[in-house]
């Protein structure tokens, strides 16, 4: 009699009793464990060099914005060429707004520039989480609007997502609306 394992693949001749049917299955387990094992192990090998990268990406992102000798254009060029970037647009103010392209995110940093005081103005963060190719970061931010002289201060989140070593989305969640009272004049 010939008889087929459809756990194990294994096929086997005669009589089996119950001993040799059990090593045939503990066998087809450990072989499904080492390669499940082996599935989590890489998984997590991967997730941990793609956390490392956006971390790095990340940790230079915040170190150009910081760099009062980095311009907009070494800002944005940390970004890719097509960047999904998110924030609720407010007609009040000038530079928020959603953005697609590199030069929209080097347009960002420029009209920020040109409507907010220069040294008025910048971030704290709070908290830097990174898993995989997200990180979100928590913190505040603040400045001074040329046009009015007044001044904002602004809780946010943002999650950005790093691909191929470059900013891919960045979705920013802050208090327009305190920004944008901070842009009208009385």
């Amino acid at each position: 009699m010939t008889t087929t394992d459809a756990t194990s693949n294994v096929t086997t001749t005669g009589h089996t009793n119950s001993s040799t049917a059990s090593a045939h299955a503990g066998a087809a387990t450990a072989a499904t464990t080492t390669t499940a094992a082996t599935t989590v192990a890489s998984t997590a090998a991967t997730t941990a060099a793609s956390t490392e990268q956006t971390r790095a990406v990340v940790t230079e992102y915040l170190r150009r914005v910081a760099d009062p000798e980095q311009g907009p254009r070494e800002i944005a060029a940390v970004y890719a060429e097509q960047v999904d970037w998110q924030i609720a647009p407010n007609p009040a103010v000038p530079w928020i707004r959603p953005r697609s392209t590199r030069a929209d995110v080097e347009g960002h940093w420029v009209e920020l520039a040109e409507h907010t005081v220069a040294g008025e103005g910048g971030a704290s963060i709070d908290v830097i989480v990174v898993e995989g190719a997200d990180a979100v970061l928590t913190g505040q931010l603040h400045g001074t609007v040329r046009a009015t002289g007044k001044t904002f201060r602004s809780p946010f989140a943002l999650r950005l997502t790093v691909e191929g070593g470059e900013i891919t989305r960045h979705h920013i969640c802050e208090d327009s609306l305190a920004i944008a009272a901070a842009c009208t004049r009385d």
